[in-house]
């Protein structure tokens, strides 16, 4: 059983990694060097054009690793910049190869060089980079946000800032404090080559530094994870973000960019993917995200087996979050509908899935879970993942025929009734009679699935990334214990053993003696 509990990682560890940091800094100068050498060339042959891509077969994008570009989950690839990458590439019908960097400056160089054709990693146009490299049309406007840790003084505008404040080096952050010290001349900030945004974060929250700067879209997502995280003010008016290709880039791309942004805006694939990364987590509760983080630790552990067990091919998180959602993970909870258990089971239901009793936790989990799957089942093969699952978990809340009734309403209105993002904004339309006369099955209270299923996905955000990072730190505990074992890695005098290998060693001592 996954155990989320904070692994502290011993000195001798942190010292092994910041050797290796160094050698890494002094290979990515050596990278630097050798590239800035090149770029100073003049090499026609390497700029971008639609028809090299086409040619070769293959489109090189650059962009970041992180939450709102490109990451690595249990089912592959994922990430808002990554799918609408993917989507260019279908578009043109070559293969999509995703060269990902931590620098900013080395991605720079990867698209002066062509090594990339172009750069999808959430950057803003500003004035600067309009004088050294060409936009695709904006999909997307953010704002920057400065930040702090909850508790602390909050700072309303730049001459309440009395910490350290650090930011990405490179970054359209370093470029708007620039712009903001002309008129306040007491503004300091330190840049850094070595974290990006979501480590700066992390130094918020540790009290290394005071405050960071952070787009508004990547806050958003973080704020599941380090819910107490503030904002202090926002530092410059909202910018939109775009694509970048080479000042040397040939027009036919920047054409077919223009064009496929044009097509996207159009048939709704901007908008779905804006309500897949971004539409469940725009309202943010502090009090809220702490509770659920608590009770992963405090509560979750007691029923995890039982969420593995039952989910099957299904994601066991997101049955957990399911439950959650339902009962806070209370195997007595009750509503005053009369919906019972941890998964708040119908009499009706119940007896449907064969649970005899509602309030036993087990039979609970394994109806709700049962029940789960005959909702994805029941969603017309034509819906693509993710939405079906979002369609599954509304008709869970309110019924598979007042899901179907707003899919109705959104066919009538011209919208997309396979588009989670599109029925959405039409299930709080069965509160009003005019539409809901017209249906099926009538009035139904079309505004809780909507908060239902935003609430669901945030739970399963936070449980999924929580559970990720206790995977991480079990790892870097377990590599630990074996170079212990293999003598790789002795201990310094008055270190303790890393938990649990002392246990371990322990009762090994105590076998021993007997």
């Amino acid at each position: 059983m996954t155990k989320y509990l904070t692994v502290s990682i011993k000195a001798k560890l942190i010292t092994r990694l910041e050797s290796k940091l160094v050698t890494k800094f002094a290979s990515l100068l050596l990278v630097i060097f050798a590239t800035s050498f090149l770029s100073a060339c003049d090499k026609k042959n390497d700029s971008a054009s639609l028809s090299r891509i086409l040619n070769r077969g293959y489109i090189n994008v650059g962009t970041f690793f992180g939450p709102t570009n490109y990451y690595t989950t249990a089912n592959g690839f994922a990430g808002f910049e990554y799918e609408l990458a993917k989507k260019y590439a279908q578009s043109l019908n070559v293969e999509l190869r995703i060269i990902p960097s931590y620098s900013l400056d080395e991605l720079f160089i990867k698209l002066n060089t062509g090594e990339v054709d172009l750069l999808a990693a959430s950057l803003s146009i500003t004035e600067k980079r309009r004088q050294r490299f060409r936009f695709a049309p904006s999909y997307e406007t953010i704002s920057q946000k400065l930040v702090f840790k909850q508790g602390n003084v909050r700072p309303r505008e730049v001459a309440d800032l009395t910490g350290k404040l650090m930011v990405t080096t490179g970054s359209s952050y370093v470029e708007n404090l620039e712009k903001l010290k002309k008129t306040h001349s007491e503004l300091t900030w330190q840049e850094t080559i070595d974290f990006d945004s979501e480590e700066l974060l992390a130094k918020v929250l540790s009290g290394e530094i005071d405050y960071t700067v952070i787009d508004s879209n990547n806050l958003a997502i973080n704020r599941s994870y380090y819910p107490e995280i503030s904002i202090g003010f926002s530092i410059k008016q909202p910018e939109p973000l775009a694509w970048m290709v080479s000042e040397n880039s040939h027009d036919d791309i920047l054409a077919s960019l223009v064009e496929f942004f044009g097509k996207v805006h159009h048939d709704g694939t901007l908008l779905a993917l804006d309500d897949k990364y971004y539409g469940h987590i725009e309202q943010f509760n502090y009090v809220e995200t702490r509770t659920f983080i608590k009770a992963v630790a405090s509560t979750l552990p007691k029923y995890q087996r039982l969420f593995e067990k039952y989910a099957q091919e299904l994601d066991w998180r997101l049955l957990a979050a399911i439950s959650y959602q339902e009962s806070h993970w209370n195997p007595t909870a009750r509503s005053y509908t009369g919906v019972r258990g941890m998964m708040m089971l119908t009499l009706a239901t119940a007896k449907q899935m064969g649970i005899k009793s509602r309030l036993d936790t087990e039979q609970s989990i394994r109806g709700g879970a049962k029940y789960f799957k005959r909702m994805i089942a029941m969603m017309p093969d034509r819906i693509p993942s993710p939405d079906r699952i979002w369609f599954a978990l509304a008709s869970y809340n309110i019924g598979f025929g007042h899901l179907n009734d707003a899919r109705i309403i959104t066919q009538r209105q011209g919208g997309d009734p396979d588009r989670w993002v599109e029925v959405k904004t039409r299930l709080p339309l069965l509160q009003q009679k005019k539409y809901y006369k017209n249906t099926k099955h009538g009035y139904a209270r079309g505004e809780e699935p909507v908060h239902y299923v935003d609430n669901i996905r945030r739970y399963y955000d936070t449980l999924s990334w929580l559970d990720n990072k206790a995977k991480e730190q079990a790892l870097a505990l377990e590599q630990q214990q074996e170079e212990y074992l293999s003598g790789e890695n002795p201990l310094a005098d008055g270190e303790a053993l890393p938990i649990p290998l002392a246990t371990k060693v322990k009762e090994a001592e105590k076998e021993t003696l007997q």
